[in-house]
């Protein structure tokens, strides 16, 4: 069994993170197993969402941090190329079309809570825990920082990049980090929920629905953003999907891409 296990339940593919001796330290084999299933994973139609999970006692603890120290010693353009296949997942994660989720149980450090940042979704257990350490070991949480910004607000962001301080699951979720925390013994079952709940909308609907809260984010109220919008819905419900899934809705049946 290798680094990354990918397990698929109906129309979910699971992405277990499955380094548990180290904790699921995202080192280059890691990285690069979870880009190439991305790449895998985009063209099989029956999975419709992904699920990000580890195995062992953390969900991922972030940077290999012996890699890190090899990395102290690279030229400046090799330790940058190192950060940036990074920086590459990350952007990935957060622009694939089908929608993610991170299953979040024990801790979820630096670069872990990055990819958990980048995602979707996030459904925690009550005993999992964040943190962003980085300064405390001189080092700097850069390539996860936009997405932390986005995921949890500018304020809180600013929090807990300085300070380093842990944040517990139940405050995660109060400050609108982690949209679900349950029990751990619910854990696999809440996500099960929210997966088939997603499985249920138009796979179109769900990618351009995240393009389009991609170019919404933090725009300004504009009528050019109202153009942009109209132009959304009007190239959608052109489409096939939408004329099915009305047609469905009116015929008091099940959409196609649910039969599938």
């Amino acid at each position: 069994m290798g680094v990354l296990e990918i397990e698929r339940r109906g129309a979910a593919a699971w992405l277990w993170l499955n380094r548990p001796e180290a904790r699921n330290a995202l080192n280059g084999d890691l990285q690069d197993f979870l880009s190439k299933a991305f790449d895998a994973i985009e063209n099989e139609k029956n999975i419709r969402v992904l699920v990000l999970a580890g195995r062992g006692a953390a969900f991922c603890a972030g940077g290999d941090l012996a890699r890190m120290e090899q990395a102290a010693k690279m030229t400046k353009a090799r330790s940058k190329a190192e950060a940036g296949r990074f920086a590459k997942l990350l952007y990935r994660v957060h622009g694939y079309p089908k929608p993610l989720i991170a299953r979040v149980h024990g801790p979820a450090f630096a670069g872990g809570m990055g990819l958990v940042a980048a995602c979707d979704l996030v459904v925690a257990a009550e005993e999992a825990e964040f943190c962003l350490p980085e300064v405390r070991i001189g080092l700097v949480p850069a390539m996860i920082s936009p997405y932390l910004m986005r995921a949890m607000g500018q304020q809180q962001a600013r929090r807990y990049i300085l300070t380093g301080e842990r944040l517990a699951a139940r405050e995660a979720h109060r400050i609108g980090f982690v949209h679900e925390c349950v029990p751990a013994s619910e854990l696999d079952a809440r996500v099960e929920k929210m997966c088939a709940q997603l499985a249920q909308c138009g796979p179109a609907a769900l990618a351009r629905s995240k393009k389009l809260l991609a170019a919404v984010a933090g725009a300004p109220i504009s009528s050019r953003l109202g153009e942009h919008t109209a132009a959304v819905l009007a190239e959608a419900r052109t489409g096939t999907e939408a004329r099915e899934g009305i047609r469905a809705f009116l015929e008091k049946r099940r959409p196609g891409w649910q039969n599938d």
